[in-house]
């Protein structure tokens, strides 16, 4: 045990986050949006440093327009590799580490689709003719004191836009 944790904390534990995409587009209002991301990247995972791994990715909505019009959405993260959104999981083979993705530095309200209590993101804009560009950060975070085998740890969220 003593031997696996220092094994650990030299740095043999890659934690990482993909951030997955489900499209979304349609003619609302002569609007067509899209989505993309940037993933969360944690980088190494100490189970012994006592503080929790923090990072940030971003989500991207381009949405294109006709006609210049006031527009309203809601930005979706999914559970990932979870049942549920408390908490999600990142996996490495039989192995889970327990984290979460958050809509502000504060960590105190999960992204989610806005069941049970997660949140949605919520926007609203004017959009001017041609492409506008809206970028939301997603502030993940994994607790300290997780002892888990090393392994590089994933999880694919699939972002969706409603407009």
């Amino acid at each position: 045990m003593h031997g696996d944790a220092m094994r650990r904390s030299s740095g043999a534990l890659a934690v990482a986050v993909g951030v997955g995409l489900a499209a979304a587009s349609g003619s609302a209002w002569g609007i067509s949006c899209t989505v993309g991301a940037t993933g969360v990247n944690f980088g190494v995972y100490n189970p012994l440093s006592g503080t929790p791994n923090s990072a940030t990715g971003t989500v991207t909505v381009t949405c294109d327009v006709l006609v210049g019009v006031l527009a309203s959405w809601t930005v979706a993260l999914g559970s990932g590799n979870s049942a549920s959104f408390a908490p999600r999981l990142l996996g490495s083979g039989g192995s889970h580490l327990a984290y979460n993705l958050f809509t502000s530095a504060a960590y105190s309200s999960v992204w989610g689709d806005g069941s049970g209590t997660t949140t949605l993101v919520s926007d609203q804009r004017t959009l001017i003719v041609g492409s506008n560009i809206s970028n939301y950060t997603v502030y993940g975070r994994i607790p300290a004191g997780q002892d888990v085998a090393a392994g590089t740890y994933l999880d694919t969220i699939v972002v969706t836009v409603n407009y």
